[in-house]
């Protein structure tokens, strides 16, 4: 039993020997302050984001090779050297002398690393109260309002230091996110004091009054005057640190201070309450959130839950109920345009888009600018426009993950997969850092769309098992599943997705037309043409009348060369019923440019070219062959 504790004191006095101690610990101190540093050069330089990843991953590799090195070699004055073994340096005798301890560069060098590594984590260890932490705390935020002071050497304005007061707190208790102190308790406390002159109340006796009452937050402030100008000021204080949070400045005149009060108790309340009201939204939209109505901001949160769940008649009810109340909550409007986009009312979302882009001069976020700018060009331009736009928003914030997302679909929406896989895992992998799941299923099912593009199952599957847990039964994934799995014929699992994917439709009460049109889509896209055919024709006997069915078998027997007759003659019945759809006159285009009627092509795709709603790359791919052909033609 000796023995072990013999064996540890002379592995521990042989660490000291070979100083591996000193070099672990400076190796430590060193990778710290190079991933700090990092953080802090990254967006500063427009670095990538996986720089600061690609640092953990060398200080990684390089730990031990660092304490094998210091084992094995040490540094002498004559050069590194292989360090003896503790029986060879045992042997040497050497004279014992007085030791006077000398300031050497290694204790030098050691005193820095450890003062730096105690000034880079000091505020993240000791960060202070901040007014964004109470807010985005399950808990309400408590106040405490102070009396005002009356600066204007008129003692007439006296009895609105404890009007102001008064009226800030009945209009502050009015909210149920709010604990405010009432006015009793707070005059209690003064008396107490023998504080019956106000402007003896400094932030430091206001701080001690509130911390008494567990306020989080005090108000305090001032009246002033210049000519026939009142001015009322205030601050939003923190109660433990006398921190300022947020100070407001409201002027008006004698006749109209109760109107000024009013003003002043609306944007403190709506201080307080938007930052509060932000844990409910994701991350990735609080930056955009930009409005001072506390009740605008409630309905935007609704709207914006709603989107996410692609309930989105309710999202546009809410969204247009935040705008009523303020009609320059920008980012409302932006989401508002793709809501109506995704329920198939282009006009309106389109009408939206302009009326942003218009006043886009008069928005202050230059973030927001740019992302008007991108939603412009999504409605109205290419993929090309929208990449360049994502690309000047990414240099102002890479770790937006909506824009990786946005970029990957663009790529996506021009068939370049290749291009949207690495867009998809960033913005995936901001999430992850964030420690939080992302916004919307879309975020692993267009990955999971790249990836079957470019043959890359074994990752879309193991995607997939992630996805299961951020959202569960949703039918998009499902649908996913059930296309990899008929890929690699994996029959038992694709009975059970199929399955579940029929019971949560019939849950939203899709029609059976609806369902077996989806299950054709899904054979189609697993390569599986006999079944997708079959789910196509029940879907047209189902609604035999219904334009969209019959342009869909239409479409799939004249593209998959199966049937191109008789796409024709189902696309001419088609488009007796919408002329104006700009994919069914496509899909007519399509069959006769293969049947070689290059010239009639041409007409039926640049009609369908000219009235599309926004840009279509297969459409422009069909556009120019059948150019390319009629150019053809005219030469020979």
């Amino acid at each position: 039993m000796s023995e072990s504790p013999n064996k540890l004191i002379k592995f521990w006095q042989e660490l000291k020997r070979r100083k591996t101690g000193k070099v672990i610990v400076a190796y430590a101190a060193t990778g710290f302050i190079l991933l700090q540093l990092a953080d802090i050069l990254t967006p500063a330089l427009l670095l990538p984001a996986w720089t600061t990843r690609l640092i953990t991953l060398i200080l990684i590799i390089g730990f031990p090779i660092a304490v094998i090195f210091s084992w094995v070699f040490e540094i002498t004055p004559e050069g590194i050297k292989k360090t003896e073994s503790f029986e060879e340096s045992d042997k040497k005798v050497t004279p014992t002398k007085p030791v006077k301890r000398k300031l050497t560069p290694s204790y030098i060098i050691n005193a820095i690393l450890i003062i730096a590594v105690i000034v880079l984590a000091y505020p993240k260890i000791f960060k202070r109260d901040t007014l964004e932490k109470l807010r985005s705390s399950g808990e309400r935020i408590s106040v405490a309002v102070m009396p005002f002071q009356n600066m204007t050497n008129d003692t007439t304005w006296n009895v609105w230091q404890d009007g102001i007061q008064n009226n800030l707190i009945t209009s502050l208790s009015n909210s149920e996110e709010l604990k405010v102190r009432q006015i009793e308790s707070i005059s209690g406390l003064l008396q107490n004091k023998g504080l019956t002159n106000y402007a003896s109340i400094t932030p430091s006796i206001a701080s001690k009054i509130s911390q008494k009452l567990d306020a989080n937050v005090f108000i305090n402030g001032s009246i002033n005057q210049s000519g026939t100008t009142i001015r009322v000021n205030a601050q939003l204080v923190n109660a433990k640190t006398e921190e300022i949070f947020k100070s407001f400045q409201i002027d008006g005149t004698a006749e109209n201070i109760l109107g000024v009060i009013d003003s002043l108790s609306g944007q403190v309340k709506n201080s307080l309450l938007i930052s509060k009201l932000k844990k409910a939204v994701t991350k990735d939209f609080q930056t955009y959130g930009s409005t001072t109505s506390s009740e605008a901001y409630r309905n935007f949160i609704y709207g914006q839950n709603a989107f996410m769940k692609r309930d989105y008649p309710t999202a546009i009810s809410f969204l247009i109920q935040a705008l009523d109340i303020d009609p320059n909550f920008i980012y409302s409007s932006f989401l508002l345009a793709f809501a109506y986009s995704f329920t198939d009312n282009m006009d309106q979302a389109k009408k939206i888009v302009l009326q942003n882009h218009m006043k886009r001069d008069q928005i202050s976020l230059q973030s927001m600018k740019i992302l008007t700018d991108y939603q412009y060009a999504y409605f109205f331009e290419t993929p090309l426009e929208q990449i360049k736009y994502l690309r000047q928003s990414q240099q102002i914030d890479d770790q937006q993950p909506f824009n990786n997302y946005d970029l990957g679909n663009a790529y996506i929406n021009m068939f370049q997969y290749d291009k949207a896989i690495p867009e998809f895992n960033e913005a995936l992998g901001i999430y992850e850092k964030w420690g939080v799941k992302p916004a919307w299923i879309y975020y692993y099912t267009d990955l999971g769309i790249a990836y079957h593009k470019t043959g890359q199952h074994k990752k879309e599957k193991k995607l997939y098992k992630k996805a299961e847990q951020d959202f569960p039964d949703d039918s998009v994934l499902i649908r996913r599943q059930a296309i990899l799995s008929l890929t690699e014929g994996d029959t038992v699992a694709v009975n059970g997705y199929i399955k579940n994917y029929i019971s949560r439709s019939k849950e939203r009460s899709a029609s059976d037309a609806s369902i077996a049109n989806y299950l054709a889509l899904t054979y189609e896209e697993a390569g599986i043409l006999n079944k997708a055919e079959k789910y196509y024709r029940q879907a047209l006997s189902l609604e035999p009348k219904n334009s969209e069915r019959m342009n869909n078998l239409a479409w799939f027997l004249i593209d998959k060369d199966r049937n191109i007759d008789e796409g024709l003659k189902l696309i001419d019945n088609a488009l007796e019923l919408s002329p104006d759809s700009y994919y069914m006159l496509d899909t007519k285009g399509w069959g006769l440019y293969k049947q070689g009627k290059s010239k009639e092509a041409l007409e039926f795709i640049e009609k369908s070219w000219d009235l599309r709603t926004i840009y279509h790359h297969e459409l422009y791919l069909h556009l120019e062959a059948a150019k390319k052909a009629v150019a053809n033609q005219k030469n020979n």
